[in-house]
């Protein structure tokens, strides 16, 4: 046997107590190159650490893409752009970067059924993962149902403290299926106390001035759209033929404090 084989055993052997299972899979074939090449000792510990740190990279991004529960993995580079007329390409892409969510800022897609929100939604989240952010999406149906469900089972407070602390929540289909009054009050409250505090991607076939058929109450609405205007980008996605709804776009700002922000 080889001083080479040799070292390469103990290396092997010591990865198995270390639990560092990417260099012991890797040490034997780094070895050999590098006897080949003529590497120096620093330069083979960096190529095994190299591996070792990208193979965790590449299983964090996997438990969290699971954990995200996306209902696929559509990516940007894979958005059909003629699907969404009038939509600023440059600044979803920028979007992608991901500086709105260390920032809590919220993006908002609005537009008729079938012109890429959901998979833009979707896209987001994935930039969001690569970029070491959890994310969770729900259909906003789905989650009313959930809260719901906690609600009934005593642990609501859990679940809200949950959606609370995740970097991204994306709310598909906000306004697709109309909900009882106490539904809309609790996807309020989740909504509003992510205010300043978490990221959030919320995308809706309906105007802004629809919203209140969502959550019932106008003033909670109301409550809802002051803090989106405050964080928010606001994307309106058109098919062919289509306006973009003067009701849809983004909201202004305003300068007097609103009692219904309080």
């Amino acid at each position: 046997m080889s001083d080479t084989d040799i070292f390469v055993a103990a290396v092997r052997a010591h990865t198995r107590v270390l639990k560092l299972p990417t260099i012991g899979r890797e040490c034997d074939g780094l070895a050999r190159q590098s006897l080949a090449e003529g590497w120096s000792p620093l330069r083979y510990l960096r190529a095994l650490l190299d591996a070792e740190i990208a193979t965790r990279a590449e299983h964090a991004i996997e438990r969290r893409l699971r954990a995200a529960r996306l209902p696929a993995q559509k990516t940007l580079s894979q958005f059909d752009w003629r699907r969404a007329h009038g939509l600023e390409r440059s600044r979803v892409e920028d979007l992608g970067r991901c500086a709105w969510i260390p920032a809590a800022r919220n993006v908002v897609l609005l537009g008729p059924v079938g012109t890429g929100k959901t998979h833009l939604a979707t896209a987001l989240g994935i930039e969001a993962i690569k970029h070491g952010h959890h994310v969770v999406f729900y259909r906003a149906s789905d989650l009313v149902r959930a809260l719901t469900e906690a609600r009934d089972a005593r642990a609501l407070s859990r679940m809200q403290e949950k959606l609370r602390r995740v970097a991204l929540l994306i709310v598909d289909e906000l306004g697709f299926v109309p909900f009882e009054k106490a539904g809309g009050e609790m996807l309020f409250d989740v909504l509003s106390t992510r205010h300043e505090r978490g990221a959030t991607v919320i995308t809706s076939n309906l105007a802004f001035s629809e919203w209140n058929r969502v959550f019932v109450d106008d003033k909670l609405t109301a409550a809802l759209l002051d803090r989106l205007a405050q964080h928010a980008e606001v994307l309106v996605t058109r098919g062919p033929g289509d306006r973009t709804p003067t009701t849809a776009k983004r909201p202004e700002k305003k300068e007097d404090a609103s009692p219904l922000t309080a």
